[in-house]
């Protein structure tokens, strides 16, 4: 029963990925929300940069939905604890970059919690 909770919630975690990284093309101004401060997202180069990332989230988020299909649940429980060195990361440098403790705990902490979560459901399962 946990494994299939942990199973929707990482479907949900990848599907939420692939959203964030497609969003990054029709509403790039959405990346002041990740925490660094002074994004300016009119700048050609940080869209460059921007678009470099969303190509690399939504191709996390399909990873996520091909192992949630044809995959053991202990090896997507892998898969979401190895990535949930993401969004550790990425507190980290939102943290170092004097971010909004709020982006730090609130999002990229909350998510790392959550993936950690799934992870241990998915494996002791």
């Amino acid at each position: 029963m946990l494994t299939n909770v942990a199973s929707v919630l990482a479907g949900l975690i990848g599907a939420g990925i692939i959203f964030m990284g497609a969003r990054a093309f029709w509403a790039p101004q959405a990346a002041v929300g990740f925490g660094i401060p002074g994004t300016r997202t009119e700048d050609p180069d940080f869209r460059a940069w921007l678009s470099v990332k969303a190509v690399r989230d939504m191709a996390s988020g399909v990873f996520v939905l091909i192992l949630l299909v044809g995959a053991t649940p202990q090896l997507l429980g892998w898969f979401m604890l190895a990535a949930t060195c993401v969004p550790v990361g990425d507190a980290l440098i939102v943290l170092r970059g004097n971010g909004p403790k709020a982006a730090v705990y609130g999002i990229h902490g909350a998510t790392a919690v959550v993936m950690l979560v799934i992870s241990v459901l998915l494996l002791v399962g």
